[in-house]
């Protein structure tokens, strides 16, 4: 999938295909249509999850429900915790894999796991075992008896939502307050860049109001 913009426009996007093997639909120049069909299929599902993930929502009880564990079928299976970094690289690579023409399976999600880390210890029993609790929490699924899994447009949307609350706000705010003056500030100012230092301000009035120190104890 690629993507051509100029400054904040977008011109085009378009999906290329290296081996028209793996899209499961022959090779012979009769299934050219259908070829193509395929490849329109992932641009229409990219730019639709795109549009989801550009404004994401999360559902007051999410947060809660998180962590408890799920009955998937006969299996028992844990919870999702967001604070461990092998949960948060499995959400990430299952919304990099969203836009695939025939959804994607065990394999394809431990190669793009380690293509975006380096990582190569996740393995394949430990990305099944995360899926199960992505598909106990309804992230994904996993229609009928077949190997691949799904990612709906609106799930993709929760699952950005999830990380970009975790690694943009949690995360840089907790590690701002610690800081009680900000140095030079940088050449270029966005407006992200004001609401964290408003955040971070009032973050540090906040938590003295409530009794938390920033700093560590002597």
């Amino acid at each position: 999938m690629k993507a051509y913009t100029k400054g904040e426009h977008v011109l085009r996007f378009e999906a290329i295909v290296h081996n028209t093997r793996q899209l499961g639909c022959g090779r012979v120049l009769d299934n050219f249509p259908t070829i193509i069909g395929r490849l329109a299929g992932m641009v229409d599902r990219f730019t639709t999850t795109l549009d989801c993930v550009d404004v994401t929502y999360i559902g007051d009880q999410l947060l809660d429900q998180l962590p408890a564990p799920t009955q998937l079928g006969a299996t028992r299976v844990g919870g999702i915790d967001l604070n461990k970094p092998r949960i948060r690289t499995a959400l990430a690579a299952v919304l990099a894999l969203s836009p695939a023409a025939e959804g994607f399976t065990v394999s394809d999600l431990t190669t793009k796991v380690h293509t975006m880390t380096g990582n190569t210890h996740y393995t394949i029993r430990q990305v099944a075992y995360d899926l199960r609790k992505l598909r106990g929490k309804q992230l994904v699924a996993k229609p009928g008896r077949t190997r691949r899994y799904h990612l709906d447009p609106p799930t993709a949307g929760t699952i950005a939502a999830l990380l970009t609350l975790r690694e943009h706000v949690i995360r840089p705010i907790l590690a701002g307050v610690r800081s009680p003056r900000r140095g030079r500030k940088p050449a270029t100012w966005t407006q992200i860049d004001r609401d964290y230092e408003t955040l971070r301000t009032d973050m540090q009035t906040l938590l003295s109001h409530l009794g938390i120190t920033t700093t560590a104890a002597a």
